[in-house]
């Protein structure tokens, strides 16, 4: 066992409660990728863990400190650092091209502030890669002595793999029927029609076939122009209002050639102020 990890067993429950929650997604930190000594590490932010802390998923934890401002929350991230689940580091420049990992060694001066960048030498939990191992070795064992299998459970086997086999050729070979029908359907009745046309969508098995079929039609785009707004006609009162208190209306003149489009004249009509 490393220095490291026999600081981290003396942990008490809730600060282990809390670097659990920093190194899980739920925190939304986000996670650097630096070199420390020649190997890969993952370091972040102070100002982004009491970020975290203060946020409503870490409110939610139970077996954790109380967290209600910025103090409080450096002072929780500040008491993990004896335990070694971070530590805080100087960061230097990329090594290499822009997109190497940055160089970052380990200070003397373990304290926390917002500005300052941390390393994680914790993993977090490790059982779902031990279960993962372990799944493989058993199925590469399964494998290995398949010859040593009962006769009932070699034939079930069989069995499952050519009904896979089945299913998988089904599909394809739906895929082409559909193909070729849409095809044919394009020359006969544009614009065709497409058997099972969520058969590739992103939604769940049964809605794949549903609809049994649609036409082809384009979806349309919406249009970016706006359309102008014509300004509305002015009302009787508009028109007194802006001229003063006169009415002006066109009106035909009668006196013209009716062989001719009648033409236009002006009346004005005084029309005595309401208010005086």
């Amino acid at each position: 066992m490393s220095t490291a990890q026999a600081q981290q067993v003396q942990a008490p429950p809730p600060a282990r409660n809390v670097v659990q929650f920093l190194r899980s997604s739920k925190s939304g930190m986000r996670i650097r990728v630096g070199a420390l000594n020649g190997n890969r590490v993952d370091y972040f932010k102070g100002k982004s863990a009491i970020k975290a802390l203060l946020s409503p998923a870490y409110g939610k934890l139970k077996n954790v400190p109380a967290v209600t401002n910025d103090a409080e929350a450096e002072e929780v991230l500040r008491s993990i650092i004896p335990y070694a689940f971070y530590l805080r580091v100087d960061r230097g420049n990329p090594t290499g091209s822009s997109t190497s990992p940055r160089q970052v060694t380990v200070t003397q001066q373990q304290s926390f502030a917002q500005d300052a960048y941390y390393a994680w030498f914790y993993e977090g939990s490790q059982w779902t890669t031990y279960a993962g191992g372990l799944l493989m070795v058993a199925i590469m064992l399964a494998g290995v002595m398949f010859p040593l299998w009962p006769p009932s459970m070699r034939l079930g086997v069989w069995y499952l793999s050519v009904a896979m086999l089945g299913l998988l050729a089904g599909f394809f070979g739906l895929a082409i029927v559909r193909l070729i029908f849409y095809i044919v359907t394009v020359v006969v009745v544009s614009p065709g029609i497409w058997i099972f046309p969520k058969l590739f969508a992103d939604v769940g098995v049964i809605e794949s076939f549903v609809p049994l079929w649609e036409w082809d039609i384009p979806k349309k785009k919406a249009s970016k122009k706006k359309k102008a707004k014509t300004p509305a006609s002015k009302t009787s009162e508009e028109k007194l209002a802006n001229n003063g208190g006169a009415l002006i209306e066109e009106v035909a003149d009668e006196s013209a050639d009716p062989s001719h489009p009648a033409s236009l004249s002006a009346r004005v009509e005084e029309v005595p102020d309401e208010d005086s």
